[in-house]
């Protein structure tokens, strides 16, 4: 086929273009090969790399530190966290230097923070940092009041094709829900929607990233990777606000 014929056909069945797919699969290589190779440099070659200069520019990008680093087992990178209470149960609040990484929800803090440490297993965790409560109170903010949004720096990591799917939750206005089918469609992949699914369950930043606000084609609640329960709930206080105030607020995020 064309080559306009493969982008266009590879693009409706994966979601995403030949080169963010090839890109997505490098950057995993390139995981694997800092682990096994010998050297920083054979690791390069083996995935695919051709340069040096691109190869640190996009490997630092992709893995939030420098290959160097990441092959030592990431001891520079520091996360902060803390777990707070909220009406829906615990919520642990995570971020890196350059931005919130994790918000995850659960009915037991020791189990969020064993969650963290296994998403996580090179990084330096550190906790009780009195500063960092108040990041933990404005996303706490979030559960009890969603309409305010959150003025936070986000620290997202994914594929091409989630980064597209998260960004478009982000603009879903409060009080508003949309199907998978069309986010797909909002996209531009309208064949996609089983791929949406698996990047809404993909995502861990919970209520910054407003997974919850994406239903069934019907307008059932679907799978919540924090329960249903507490997605019904979300969807709940969000149509109240929605409704009281009687215009849709800007969407969840920055």
């Amino acid at each position: 086929m064309s080559a306009s014929h493969l982008h266009r056909t590879f693009k409706a069945v994966t979601g995403i273009t030949p080169k963010a797919y090839a890109r997505a699969w490098r950057e995993a290589r390139l995981r694997q090969k800092l682990e096994q190779a010998p050297s920083v440099t054979e690791a390069m070659f083996a995935a695919g790399f051709n340069s040096f200069s691109g190869f640190y520019q996009q490997s630092t990008r992709a893995l939030g530190m420098t290959p160097m680093t990441y092959r030592a087992g990431g001891p520079r990178e520091q996360l902060h966290f803390a777990v707070g209470d909220t009406s829906l149960g615990a919520i642990l609040v995570a971020s890196s230097a350059r931005g919130i990484v994790c918000v995850t929800l659960g009915d037991d803090p020791e189990q969020l923070i064993r969650d963290l440490q296994d998403r996580f297993p090179a990084a330096s965790l550190i906790g009780a940092d009195e500063d960092y409560e108040r990041v933990v109170a404005q996303v706490v903010g979030l559960v009890e009041a969603p309409a305010k949004g959150l003025d936070l720096p986000l620290d997202v990591r994914g594929t091409a094709f989630q980064q597209r799917v998260w960004q478009a939750l982000r603009a879903i206005p409060c009080g508003q829900t949309m199907s998978y089918a069309e986010v797909a469609r909002d996209i531009g992949q309208p064949t996609s929607a089983r791929a949406v699914a698996r990047a809404c369950g993909a995502n861990a930043i919970a209520l910054a990233i407003p997974c919850h606000r994406v239903v069934r084609q019907d307008g059932g609640l679907s799978g919540y990777r924090w329960g249903i329960e507490r997605k019904r709930v979300l969807l709940e206080r969000e149509t109240d606000y929605a409704s009281s105030s009687g215009a849709p607020e800007a969407p969840s995020g920055t």
